[in-house]
C-alpha cells in the first residue's frame, strides 16, 4: 500500500511539473512597438499636439453650446468684410452635427474644424491696416494661431470670450453695430476701410486716441473715454500718418526742429533773401548737426540755394518762447516720423470746423490739460532751460487713426467727410506713412 501511494505521488509531481516546465520554455511575445506621433505641420493641429489634445469646443456641455455662437459670428462676418464667414459657418455646423457623443474621431475632427475657422476669422480681424507705423513691435496685434487659441481656451465662459474677441474694441464694435442698425449686412468700401482702421486700437487700458478724420483727441482709462479735446492735424497735402507708439515723457519749453518741407518752402527762401535779418526775429537758429554738441552757425555760412534743393542737408530749430510753433510743451513718441503732439500759439485754428490745417504734427487745444492727465500733476517748468524732459511714471500708449464714420444719435451709421481720400485707398494710407521719415534726424 505504501508503495502504491508513493508511486501515485511521484506520478502527480511529474504530471504537475510538465506544464510549468513547458511554460518556462515558451518564448515571450515581443513588446508592442511604441507609438511615434509626428508633430503636425498645420499650426492649429500643432496647437492640439502640444497641448495633449485638450479640447476647447467639446470639453463640456457649456462649451459645446458655445460652439453654436461661433457659427452665428461667422454668419455675421460679411459685415466685418470677412466674406469667407458664411462658408466657414456651414462647415462649423456640419462638424458640430457629426461630433456625436462617443464618436471620438468625429469629435476630434470637429475640434480642428472649429478652431481653424475661428483662427481664420481672428487673423482677419487682427490684420493691421496698411500704413500704420509701429513705434514698438509689442503694440502690433498678435495673430499667431496658438496665441489665439490659448486666449480662447483660457476663459471659463467660452461664449462670452468669443463675443469679446470678435468685438475687437469698443470703437470697432460701435461702428459694426451702427452698420447693422442701418440695415447693412455686408461691408461696403467705406465701412470696410473704417473698420480696418479701427481694428488696431486697444480694447482696454489707459491710452490716447487721435482721430485724424475728425481732428479730435480722446483720453481713455479702463478702455472708456474720460476726456476729449479738439486738435489740428495735417492738411490733405501734408497728411498725418497712422501711428501706434508709447508716450514716455513730456518736453517743457521745447525747441522746434523745422521739418524739411517747411525749410524748403519757407525758411530757406526767407534766409536766402534776408539772412540773419530773417532768421533771428523769428527765433530760428541754424545748427551744425543733430547731436548734443551741435553749435549755432551764422546764416552767411550756409548756401541757402542748395538748402532749398536739399532741405534734409541742414538742421534749423526755433528757440523756445511764446512764438515757438511747439508752444510751451511737446509730447514726443518713437515712430521714426517727425510727428508730435504739441501746444501751439495759434489758437484760432481750433474754431474751424475742418481742422486739417497743420504741417503734419498734431496741435492740442489744451496742451496743459492733456499734460496734467499724462503726468498726474501740473506741468511746471524748473527754471528757463530749454527742452526740460519730464518722465512719466508709466508709459501711455498713443494711437493715431483715421475714421470717416461714426454711430449717429439714432444708433445708425453716419459718414463724415473723407478729407484725405483714404476710404478704399490703402495705397494712400501707406504713402502717408513715409512722408515724414527723415534720414538725417533721429526719431523723436
Amino acid at each position: 500500500m505504501k508503495k502504491l501511494l508513493l508511486a501515485t505521488t511521484m506520478l502527480g509531481l511529474i504530471v504537475g511539473a510538465a506544464p510549468a516546465e513547458a511554460k518556462k520554455k515558451k518564448p515571450l511575445p515581443p513588446p508592442p512597438a511604441p507609438v511615434v506621433r509626428v508633430a503636425p505641420t498645420d499650426p492649429v493641429e500643432l496647437y492640439y499636439y502640444q497641448h495633449a489634445d485638450a479640447p476647447i469646443w467639446f470639453r463640456s456641455d457649456a462649451t459645446r453650446a458655445a460652439a453654436t455662437r461661433l457659427s452665428a459670428i461667422l454668419k455675421r462676418a460679411p459685415i466685418d468684410g470677412f466674406t469667407a464667414g458664411p462658408g466657414l459657418a456651414a462647415q462649423v455646423d456640419a462638424a458640430i452635427a457629426a461630433a456625436t457623443p462617443g464618436n471620438a474621431a468625429a469629435t476630434k475632427a470637429a475640434e480642428f474644424a472649429l478652431s481653424k475657422a475661428w483662427v481664420s476669422y481672428m487673423q482677419f480681424l487682427r490684420t493691421p491696416p496698411k500704413g500704420v507705423v509701429y513705434g514698438y513691435p509689442i503694440l502690433q496685434p498678435q495673430a499667431r494661431p496658438d496665441q489665439i487659441l490659448l486666449t480662447t481656451a483660457a476663459s471659463a465662459d467660452l461664449a462670452a470670450q468669443l463675443d469679446k474677441m470678435a468685438d475687437v474694441n469698443p470703437t470697432y464694435r460701435g461702428l459694426r453695430e451702427a452698420a447693422l442698425a442701418s440695415g447693412m449686412t455686408a461691408a461696403d468700401t467705406s465701412l470696410a476701410s473704417n473698420l480696418e482702421r479701427a481694428r488696431f486700437l486697444p480694447s482696454t487700458g489707459r491710452f490716447v486716441m487721435v482721430d485724424i478724420g475728425n481732428a479730435t483727441l480722446t483720453m481713455y482709462e479702463g478702455g472708456q473715454p474720460v476726456d476729449k479735446m479738439k486738435v489740428v492735424v495735417g492738411t490733405p497735402a501734408l497728411q498725418t500718418p497712422m501711428i501706434a507708439s508709447i508716450i514716455h515723457y513730456v518736453t517743457l519749453n521745447p525747441y522746434w526742429n523745422v521739418p524739411p518741407n517747411l525749410i524748403h518752402k519757407v525758411v530757406a527762401p526767407g534766409a536766402l533773401k534776408g539772412g540773419d535779418g530773417y532768421l533771428k526775429p523769428r527765433g530760428y537758429e541754424v545748427m551744425s548737426g543733430w547731436g548734443p554738441d551741435a553749435t549755432v552757425l551764422p546764416a552767411s555760412s550756409v548756401d541757402w540755394q542748395k538748402v532749398i534743393d536739399n532741405p534734409e542737408s541742414i538742421r534749423v530749430r526755433q528757440k523756445p518762447g511764446l512764438a515757438n510753433s511747439m508752444g510751451r510743451l511737446k509730447v514726443p513718441f518713437p515712430s521714426g516720423q517727425d510727428i508730435y503732439l504739441h501746444d501751439t500759439p495759434s489758437k484760432d485754428k481750433f474754431k474751424e470746423t475742418d481742422r486739417h490745417l497743420s504741417n503734419g504734427c498734431i496741435r492740442l487745444e489744451d496742451a496743459r490739460r492733456f499734460a496734467r492727465w499724462l503726468m498726474g500733476r501740473e506741468p511746471a517748468m524748473s527754471g528757463s532751460d530749454p527742452e526740460q524732459m519730464v518722465q512719466l511714471t508709466q508709459g501711455v500708449p498713443v494711437y493715431l487713426t483715421y475714421l470717416t464714420a461714426e454711430p449717429g444719435p439714432d444708433g445708425k451709421l453716419v459718414m463724415r467727410k473723407d478729407a484725405y481720400g483714404w476710404d478704399g485707398r490703402p495705397d494712400l494710407q501707406l504713402a502717408a506713412s513715409t512722408a515724414y521719415t527723415s534720414v538725417a534726424r533721429p526719431a523723436p
